[in-house]
């Protein structure tokens, strides 16, 4: 069986992270822990946090850093989390919500954080173009739509644009990438924790360079493997 992995993705919104989260999910046989979609169920759902979270993700904002903790926290304390590892995609967010990831999986680190490089410019026309099912989540763009009426492929949801994927709420996001989340990059760097990908091209494409990435840090380490 190919062994587990503990692995963080980044990336400017827009840059590939939930297709590939998908992708290196079913590789590495490791559950694909995405914030956004805990957060979209929670709105959906009309719980508090998800009236929040709507009102702020609405606005192109980030929700606190304990709070989402929180959520994350519970989820990586499940069986199947523990048992052969996690990608992680949305999180963690700023330095210091890596700083309380490190600590609650303490005293195993993860094995990579990744970063998905993609130009800003190319980032903007992916998220105008961006197209998502209302209940799964599933993503499309305008150049591949669903196969019927805009209607998703996967469990018949409606298929929209996000509130968030406006072009004011992607400039809002961008900015607080740039102010929030990129210094995780040099924080994950300063650790040694770090694999910067290329972004551009097809998803296969990409999809090779991260997994060389992880092998080639797993190799540096003298082949630690997650089973």
């Amino acid at each position: 069986m190919v062994p587990g992995a503990r692995l963080v993705v980044l990336g400017k919104q827009g840059a590939g992270k939930g297709t590939q989260c998908v992708r290196l999910s079913h590789h590495y046989v490791v559950p694909h822990v995405s914030t956004g979609d805990m957060l979209r169920a929670a709105v959906k759902q009309g719980t508090p946090l998800g009236r929040k979270a709507k009102d702020l993700m609405d606005r192109g904002e980030l929700l606190g850093d304990d709070l989402i903790m929180e959520m994350v926290g519970e989820r990586l304390s499940d069986g199947d989390v523990r048992a052969r590892g996690f990608v992680l995609d949305g999180f963690p967010r700023t330095v210091r919500q890596a700083e309380l990831l490190a600590e609650v999986l303490a005293p195993i680190d993860i094995d990579l954080a990744v970063d998905i490089d993609v130009p800003t410019n190319q980032v903007l026309r992916r998220l105008a173009a961006r197209r998502v099912c209302v209940d799964c989540g599933a993503n499309y763009s305008l150049s591949q739509p669903p196969l019927i009426n805009w209607t998703c492929d996967v469990c018949g949801g409606e298929v929209v644009q996000r509130p968030d994927d406006t072009e004011e709420a992607i400039s809002r996001r961008l900015e607080l990438y740039e102010r929030q989340t990129a210094p995780l990059i040099e924080w994950y760097e300063d650790r040694s924790q770090l694999a910067t990908v290329n972004g551009s091209g097809a998803p296969d494409t990409v999809t090779r360079r991260i997994l060389r990435a992880v092998e080639d840090r797993r190799d540096q380490r003298g082949g630690r493997r997650i089973r």
